[in-house]
């Protein structure tokens, strides 16, 4: 099977701009989409998020999230670093929705529960089918976000840190090379 499909800046584009169609579900669907390709978080540590994760004891948004091992690929705790820009968006939600109960799921369900790692999947397959982007699936936000972080230079190592990844051969499967990444290399000659 070939690999998660790295998005441009207009295919996000056109992805977010497919979310805030989905009515009552768009800031749901808005910050699931946002959490994969600004934090680099797999489907299944999305769907596992509770409140209580990404706020602190006064309710406000951390700026890391510390997964347990229960909620992570590998069974190995890590920690999500969460950019201002995402912290805002995760305010944003939680604004917009009543909860009192800081142990529930942060990305509710319908049903309001828990999604399941494998339901969370499909719902990224849904959203990148609706904005045409067939070869896009639940990874395409960690490999973007990864290959975003790479084309501005940031050390393998760092990645290899961000993503939760024990070998650095496999963060370096994520990054995709491309033509402005090497056209801003020879610039450094």
């Amino acid at each position: 099977m070939s690999q998660a499909k790295v998005l441009s800046e207009a295919e996000m584009k056109r992805v977010l701009a497919v979310v805030a169609q989905h009515g009552i579900l768009s800031t749901r669907n808005r910050l699931a989409v946002l959490l994969s390709h600004w934090a680099g978080m797999r489907a299944g540590e999305i769907a596992a998020l509770k409140i209580m994760d990404v706020v602190n004891e006064g309710g406000a948004v951390r700026d890391r999230v510390h997964l347990a091992a229960t909620q992570t690929k590998g069974k190995r705790g890590r920690t999500v670093f969460i950019n201002t820009k995402l912290q805002r968006e995760i305010a944003r939600y939680l604004e917009q929705r009543e909860w009192t109960d800081e142990r529930k799921p942060l990305i509710r369900s319908q049903k309001g529960g828990h999604f399941s790692p494998t339901t969370m999947v499909m719902l990224f397959r849904r959203i990148y089918d609706e904005a045409g982007l067939s070869d896009a699936r639940s990874h395409s936000g960690r490999r973007s976000y990864l290959t975003t972080l790479a084309n501005k230079g940031v050390s393998v190592f760092v990645l290899q840190q961000l993503a939760g990844h024990q070998s650095i051969q496999t963060t370096q499967r994520y990054v995709t090379v491309n033509e402005e990444m090497m056209v801003k290399a020879a610039e450094l000659a």
